[in-house]
């Protein structure tokens, strides 16, 4: 029977870390294998929807419009190209399509146009989720009525290390919108990226915070930072493939029944890599060759890696 905790103390999750790297991977493998399909693997696509020009200061991100990343900013896109885009996605295999804006937060007048998105993907027959920024209570129960799915909404680092990341916004200004999208009852996706200047302290704190919310997020994503040649952490040095693989073995023994998603840095990752985060808990990917600004394989690649670990989508 697996335990479910939201009361992680800190140097619980600590140990966890510091465990013989084998042992760690077999404990979470272990936790995997009971809760989940081993060899099975949900399939998200990506799509940008609100390009660049975001007023936020995020230290890694090319839609800054505090750095100069040579990103052009682009209007919301047109409901029609959307609905095309979740289409094609569908047809390469994706359940779910996730929409993102480059957004602080949307305004109601813009949350007005995203609704008919998510009203036309959910009627392919795809789960549907967005990222939009923060949140009011009012504006989750709106995204809910209108049948959303999922939300995103990452809390990207440790409460610690996060005024080093981004000054524009508060660590408790993550959770208030987690807490509003909760509340609201859509499923919380929420995780974190590793490569940000962060330790493996910060790696533990910011997996505690994701644990201890009132109920773990359905979907975890962990991403290995893109550097972006203009942002501030463009030179930053990456973990370790070891390092990362341990964040996903902890995030799986923390949060049993959560998805855990590997997401942005794919590209940087060998086989080998991808298949030990496999093997470690995660269960999830993002499908198609752009994830909002970063590159990512291509379906066709993703698709020969399944098939030469024997992963059914």
């Amino acid at each position: 029977m697996i335990e479910i905790k939201n009361d992680w103390h800190l140097d619980e999750i600590n140990a966890l870390f510091q465990m013989p790297f084998n042992d760690l991977l077999f404990m979470a493998h272990s936790i995997h294998r009971e809760v989940f399909d081993p060899n099975q693997v949900q399939v998200s696509s990506l799509l940008n929807i609100k390009t660049g020009a975001c007023p936020e200061d995020c230290s890694y991100c090319s839609q800054s419009s505090k750095y100069d990343t040579g990103l052009e900013r682009e209007k919301l896109m047109e409901i029609d190209l959307v609905l095309q885009q979740a289409q094609e996605a569908k047809d390469k295999g994706a359940t779910r399509f996730c929409m993102g804006a480059a957004w602080r937060n949307p305004t109601d007048k813009s949350l007005d146009k995203v609704i008919p998105m998510i009203q036309g993907v959910k009627a392919m027959g795809m789960e549907t989720c967005v990222t939009l920024g923060m949140l009011t209570p009012t504006q989750a129960d709106t995204l809910k009525e209108a049948g959303l799915d999922y939300y995103n909404h990452n809390i990207d680092t440790s409460k610690e290390h996060y005024g080093n990341v981004v000054s524009t916004r508060k660590f408790q200004d993550r959770l208030d919108t987690l807490d509003a999208v909760y509340n609201a009852g859509i499923n919380v996706c929420s995780g974190g990226i590793l490569g940000l200047g962060e330790t493996q302290v910060d790696r533990a704190s910011m997996l505690q915070s994701l644990s201890n919310l009132e109920a773990h997020p359905d979907s975890v994503p962990i991403n290995l930072l893109v550097p972006i040649p203009g942002t501030p952490f463009e030179s930053v040095e990456p973990p370790s493939e070891s390092e990362f693989v341990r964040t996903i073995a902890v995030a799986r023994i923390l949060m049993p029944k959560a998805v855990v998603r590997l997401s942005a840095g794919r590209l940087e990752m060998g086989e080998g890599m991808q298949a030990l985060c496999f093997f470690a808990g995660a269960n999830s990917i993002f499908y198609g060759e752009q994830l909002l600004t970063t590159d990512n394989p291509t379906a066709g690649d993703d698709q020969a890696l399944f098939q030469r670990l024997g992963i059914n989508r």
